[in-house]
């Protein structure tokens, strides 16, 4: 078998750059090894025919992926997306239109891309429509410097994308702001310069405040007066059972010291429990 058609497949152990080597260092196909490949794995399913077509293919994917590493997103994340891409190109290949199959993998290697930087790019989603999409990966090779646009480019770009020039806008502004984190990273206590410093704390609104305050005292009388309703013994049980601010009493100390059984002093807690209910249910 020709060596072409024996490629190995490169590690992913390692680092980027390793990886990135290894596979520049991979033969490509020649077009009859790739038309062979092609017409096995389409007529016989041949799946290691597909897995030497991928493999060596994935240079194509190293070299398109870093066009997009200006997006800030990882180059390893940017070539595994684009592998994905390049399966599912392998998958649909056909040998019989006369294509070769780096023509036809481009599109799905670049559409994997495209929608894995969509949905990660920064915590908005800012490409939604196909419109947008079309802007959101041509504006900025569109644009003639890093400054801003002005109307009539604007309005020149957004006729040959076929959209509006406030898109155009909203688009160019979404790209060229730049990411403010929510806390401080620094370890100065007293710098309370990043925006949560800034957010309002609904919990410390004032009327809530009040409200909050309020209610309190209505649970503490509540709960004097609910208290006060039951029969000592009963009182006794629940507050050593529920309100000691020590280790509470089991059902069997508390059995032991009346001289009666647990589950009569369970019995005892149960109507005291719901006695105190119905007098603090219309507390709020």
């Amino acid at each position: 078998m020709n060596q072409a058609l024996s490629l190995p497949v490169p590690s992913a152990v390692g680092s980027i750059d390793q990886y990135i080597g290894s596979v520049n260092r991979l033969p490509m196909l020649t077009e009859q090894e790739e038309m062979d490949l092609a017409t096995r794995l389409k007529e016989h399913g041949d799946l290691d025919a597909a897995r030497q077509l991928i493999v060596s293919h994935l240079r194509v994917v190293v070299s398109i992926a870093r066009g997009y590493l200006g997006y800030g997103l990882p180059h390893a994340d940017l070539i595994q997306e684009g592998n994905i891409g390049l399966m599912k190109a392998v998958k649909r290949f056909d040998p019989s239109r006369g294509v070769r199959l780096v023509s036809f993998a481009i599109h799905w290697i670049k559409a994997e891309i495209h929608e894995f930087i969509v949905r990660n790019w920064r915590l908005v989603k800012i490409a939604t429509t196909k419109a947008q999409r079309k802007l959101f990966f041509n504006l900025r090779s569109m644009k003639q410097d890093s400054g801003s646009l002005n109307r009539e480019e604007m309005c020149s770009i957004a006729a040959r994308l076929g959209v509006k020039p406030e898109e155009v806008s909203e688009m160019e502004t979404r790209l060229c702001g730049r990411e403010i984190p929510l806390e401080n990273s620094g370890d100065d206590e007293d710098d309370f310069s990043a925006p949560i410093a800034f957010l309002p704390d609904p919990g410390a609104e004032p009327s809530a405040l009040l409200e909050e305050n309020q209610y309190a005292r209505l649970q503490d009388e509540g709960l004097r007066q609910a208290l006060g309703s039951l029969d000592t013994r009963s009182r006794n049980i629940v507050e050593r059972r529920w309100l000691a601010e020590g280790e509470s009493a089991t059902l069997h100390e508390l059995a032991s010291e009346y001289g009666v059984s647990a589950e009569r002093i369970r019995q005892i807690e149960v109507r005291a429990m719901q006695k105190m209910r119905t007098l603090l249910a219309p507390v709020r």
